[in-house]
């Protein structure tokens, strides 16, 4: 029993162990924020392929100065070309108000004898009575209430890189901001496509207007280790069936 357990806490700690390695070698200096780099080098990044239209091409006019598809006469400032930045922004509110309750009952009983049975009855102790040889009864009550109240609501502004130009128009954009305050490093991520018809005249974005929208907001620090559960509890939660 105690091989097994040291087995699966080895198991465990390999799996976590880069993670585990990360935060041991943090241990009394504030986390190291990741270096300004392009987001496309990230090894876990991918390039977008989305349906596309049939691309039509735009007619040529004589002696015209207005380029079609342009929406100024001058050079639009806005985001267009990869590499360009455009600013997200992000006003989410989330509400959520789910109250359920049940409760189940259940009374069974079950009796069997042989009372008489080719004479065989006769020859037994007379401690025993053929007619209630078997006799059992069974109850089950569960009563379950749960409830879940849960408001969100976060507000940012975030400069993101259009790293591609989708075929149709649509411009895949990454934003990424590292904040280190007082040991705990907060990081801030925002992916998705979006149109150049909807970043206004201020170079910025909705970011309900973005497609396959990426947002996350979280921290790695201190404060975070204390707040969240040590993974050997988290895994005696998964495991223990009790």
């Amino acid at each position: 029993m105690i091989r097994a357990m040291a087995g699966v806490l080895l198991g465990t700690f390999l799996l976590s162990g880069c993670g585990n390695l990360t935060r041991l070698s943090e241990v009394g200096r504030d986390p190291a924020m990741t270096p300004t780099e392009d987001p496309t080098k990230d090894p876990k990044w991918r390039p977008i392929t989305m349906p596309m239209p049939v691309r039509t091409p735009s007619p040529n006019e004589a002696n015209a100065l207005w380029r079609s598809g342009s929406r100024a006469f001058f050079k639009d400032q806005r985001a267009a070309q990869v590499g360009d930045i455009v600013t997200v922004l992000v006003n989410m509110k989330d509400a959520a108000n789910l109250k359920n309750v049940t409760s189940a009952a259940r009374t069974s009983s079950e009796s069997a004898g042989v009372p008489n049975f080719f004479g065989l009855e006769t020859i037994l102790p007379k401690a025993i009575d053929p007619s209630k040889l078997l006799s059992a009864s069974s109850g089950n009550t569960n009563i379950g209430t749960g409830q879940i109240q849960r408001t969100e609501a976060v507000t940012l502004r975030l400069a993101g890189i259009v790293t591609q130009v989708l075929p149709n128009g649509n411009l895949v954009v990454a934003a990424r901001q590292e904040f280190l305050v007082n040991s705990e490093l907060r990081n801030l991520q925002v992916t998705g496509v979006i149109r150049p018809q909807d970043i206004a005249s201020d170079n910025t974005v909705l970011h309900d207007r973005m497609a396959e929208a990426r947002i996350s907001y979280g921290s790695r620090g201190q404060l975070t280790d204390l707040q969240r559960a040590r993974w050997g509890q988290q895994m005696m939660d998964i495991l223990v069936p009790f």
